[in-house]
C-alpha cells in the first residue's frame, strides 16, 4: 500500500521531500494500529492523533501535516473514511520572525565565506524558500532582466524573482571564481547544498551577530516581504514574489510590520 502512496504522489507530481514525509506519516500510523491498513477505523485515527498530542508533544501544525497525509493515504489510495471527520487541532498564530535593516547588515558582517554571505543575501534580496534557493541553477538567473525563475516552487509551481543590482555584482563575482563545476548556485563537489547546510549558515550568521531572535532561513524571507511591504510595495505584488496561492497567507505580514505600527499615534499624547 505504501509502494502505491509513492507511485500516486509522483504522478501528481509531489515533490520528493513531500513524498518521504506522506510515506512517514502512513508507516507511523500503521505500526501505531498494528493491524491491516484497510482495517483502521475513526476511533484508531483518533486515537492516533491524541496520542501524537499527549505523548509525543506534537505542535498543532505538526499534527496538521500528519492528518493531510493520512488523509490522502486513506482517502485516495484505500478509499477509507477513516480519517474524514477527524479534526486538526488549530493552529498557534505565531507571528514571524522579522529582522531590521540593522540586524540583517550585522548578519552580513558577521560572515567571513563568501559564498554563506551570497547565500544570506539571496535569501533576504529574492525572499526565496530555502528549498528552492539550494535548488537554484545559475540558467535560471538573467541578470540583463534582473530576474530569476523559480522551476520547482512550492505546489511545483513556476515564478518570476528579483535579482537586487547588489546581488548580481556580487554573484557574478562570485561565479567567476567559482572552482566547483556544477549547474546549481550554491553546491559542493557537485551537488547543491543541503537545506540544513543553509540553515546552519544562516543561524551561525545570527548568532555571530549576536542577534538573540530564533533566526532561520525562513526569518530572511519573512523580512523581505515586511520591508517591501514598509516601502509602499502593493501586497499583490508581494504574493506574487513569494509565490503564496491565497493572499490572506501574505497579509500575515501587515501584522508585523513594526514600522507602520510606529507610525500611529497613542491618544494618550493628545490628551
Amino acid at each position: 500500500m505504501l509502494d502505491k502512496l509513492d507511485t500516486e504522489l509522483k504522478i501528481r507530481g509531489f515533490s520528493r521531500r513531500t513524498i518521504d514525509t506522506y510515506i512517514f506519516h502512513a508507516r507511523k500510523f500503521l505500526d501505531f494500529i498494528k493491524k491491516e491498513a484497510n482495517s483502521a477505523t475513526e476511533e484508531d485515527a483518533k486515537k492516533y492523533v491524541a496520542h501524537l498530542m499527549a505523548n509525543n508533544k506534537y505542535r498543532p501544525s505538526s499534527i496538521s501535516l500528519a492528518l493531510s497525509s493520512l488523509k490522502f493515504f486513506y482517502n485516495e489510495i484505500l478509499q477509507n473514511r477513516a480519517f474524514n471527520d477527524v479534526k486538526a487541532p488549530k493552529r498557534e498564530k505565531k507571528l514571524p520572525t522579522v529582522l531590521t535593516k540593522d540586524e540583517i547588515k550585522k548578519m552580513l558582517n558577521a560572515v567571513e565565506n563568501p559564498k554563506h554571505r551570497l547565500l544570506i543575501e539571496f535569501l533576504y534580496s529574492s525572499g526565496l524558500r530555502v528549498s528552492e534557493c539550494v535548488s537554484l541553477k545559475i540558467d535560471d538567473l538573467d541578470f540583463q532582466e534582473k530576474i530569476g525563475k523559480v522551476k520547482h516552487g512550492k505546489g511545483n509551481k513556476e515564478r518570476y524573482i528579483i535579482l537586487s543590482d547588489n546581488l548580481i555584482q556580487h554573484l557574478s563575482e562570485f561565479l567567476r571564481t567559482k572552482k566547483d563545476v556544477s549547474p546549481y548556485i550554491f553546491s559542493i563537489k557537485g551537488r547543491p547544498i543541503t537545506i540544513r547546510q543553509a540553515q546552519k549558515v544562516v543561524k551561525e550568521a545570527a548568532k555571530r551577530a549576536g542577534i538573540k531572535k530564533r533566526v532561520f532561513c525562513h526569518a530572511l524571507r519573512s523580512s523581505f516581504a515586511t520591508h517591501l511591504l514598509e516601502a509602499g510595495t502593493d501586497i499583490r505584488v508581494i504574493q506574487e514574489l513569494l509565490g503564496h496561492s491565497d493572499l490572506s497567507t501574505t497579509q500575515i505580514y501587515t501584522k508585523v510590520s513594526t514600522q507602520q505600527l510606529k507610525k500611529v499615534k497613542s491618544p494618550l499624547d493628545d490628551l
